[in-house]
C-alpha cells in the first residue's frame, strides 16, 4: 500500500493538534507535488478556489485527495439518514442541526485568529453544511448570520445559515460557542413524523478517555440518550446507530489498494465552501 500523508503537528507530547486552516494548501499541495496521496483535514482549504486547485492538482498527478469529513460517521447522523432513506418521517421539509459549546473566554488558540482561517464558520460550519448536501443534495444560501460575540473576538463564534436545496428541503444550521444550553443536535421535520435528538456522538468522548475503536460498545449510544420518533403524545425511542470513524479510514486503504473512490470526494468540500463563502458575503 502506498503512504498517505496527513497534516498534523504536535503541540505537546501529551496531544495532536490540527494544522491551521491556512496551511491546509500549501502542506497538501507540497506532498502531492512530492507524489503522495494526502488526506487533509477540514476544510479542505480556506477557500472555494483554493479546493479546487487541490482537486486539480490530484487528478492532474492521479492521486488520492480527501477531506477528513468524520461526522459522516457520527452515529446521530446516520441514524437520520436512515430513517429519511426507509421514509419514516414521509418527506422531509425542513432539517435542523445545531452544534452548541458552551467557550465564554477566549483561549488565545489559532482558531480565534481570522490569519489562520480561524471561526466557527470553517470550523463546524464545515461539518454542518456537509451533513446537510449529504441527506438533501445541492443547495442555495438564503440567510446568514455570523456574528463575534465573546469580549475581544476577532471571528465569528455564533453562526446561523439558512440553506434551500434544489430538490425543496430546508436545513436550518446552527453553531455556537456561546450556548449556556444547548438546544436539540438534530431536529427533522417531515410530513409523517419527526425525529428529536438531543447530545453529542460519543467517539471522541471516548477516544478522549482512552478507549480504543476496536473496543466492544464503542461508539455505541446507552439507551436514555436516544432519539425520539413520532408526533407530539406519541413519540418511540430509536436506537441510535453505532459511530464509526474507522469507516473513514477503512474507506482510505481501499481507495489506495484498489483505485476506487476516496471515502469523502473532495469536489464536495469545493460544493460547501462555496456555500460558506457565500454566508461570508451576506
Amino acid at each position: 500500500m502506498s503512504s498517505c500523508w496527513t497534516a498534523r503537528r504536535r503541540s505537546s507530547p501529551a496531544r495532536m493538534s490540527s494544522t491551521p486552516n491556512t496551511l491546509h494548501v500549501p502542506h497538501a499541495l507540497a506532498a502531492l507535488e512530492a507524489g503522495l496521496p494526502v488526506v487533509v483535514d477540514k476544510p479542505l482549504a480556506p477557500t472555494a478556489a483554493e479546493a479546487g486547485k487541490l482537486v486539480g492538482e490530484a487528478r492532474e498527478r492521479n492521486l488520492l485527495l480527501t477531506a477528513f469529513q468524520n461526522r459522516r460517521w457520527d452515529g446521530d447522523f446516520l441514524t437520520v439518514r436512515r430513517l429519511i432513506e426507509d421514509g419514516a418521517l414521509g418527506r422531509v421539509h425542513r432539517f435542523e442541526s445545531r452544534m452548541d459549546r458552551w467557550r465564554p473566554d477566549l483561549t488565545g488558540a489559532w482558531r480565534e485568529r481570522a490569519d489562520e482561517a480561524g471561526g466557527l464558520l470553517l470550523d463546524l460550519g464545515t461539518h454542518l453544511v456537509d451533513q446537510a448536501l449529504q441527506l438533501f443534495g445541492p443547495a442555495e444560501l438564503r440567510h446568514a448570520e455570523l456574528d463575534a460575540r465573546r469580549a475581544g473576538a476577532k471571528v465569528e463564534d455564533d453562526v446561523f445559515l439558512a440553506l434551500e436545496h434544489a430538490s425543496g428541503e430546508r436545513s436550518h444550521l446552527w453553531m455556537s460557542l456561546v450556548a449556556a444550553q444547548p438546544g436539540p443536535r438534530f431536529r427533522v421535520l417531515g410530513d409523517r413524523a419527526a425525529f428529536v435528538k438531543h447530545g453529542t456522538d460519543p467517539q471522541e468522548e471516548a477516544l478522549r478517555a482512552g478507549q480504543s475503536p476496536d473496543e466492544p460498545g464503542f461508539g455505541e449510544e446507552p439507551p436514555e440518550r436516544w432519539g425520539l420518533l413520532g408526533a407530539e403524545g406519541a413519540t418511540t425511542p430509536v436506537p441510535t446507530a453505532p459511530g464509526d470513524y474507522s469507516a473513514f479510514y477503512a474507506g482510505v486503504a481501499q481507495s489506495l489498494r484498489d483505485g476506487g473512490p476516496p471515502p469523502v470526494d473532495p469536489t464536495d468540500a469545493v460544493e460547501a465552501l462555496e456555500l460558506l463563502e457565500a454566508a461570508r458575503l451576506a
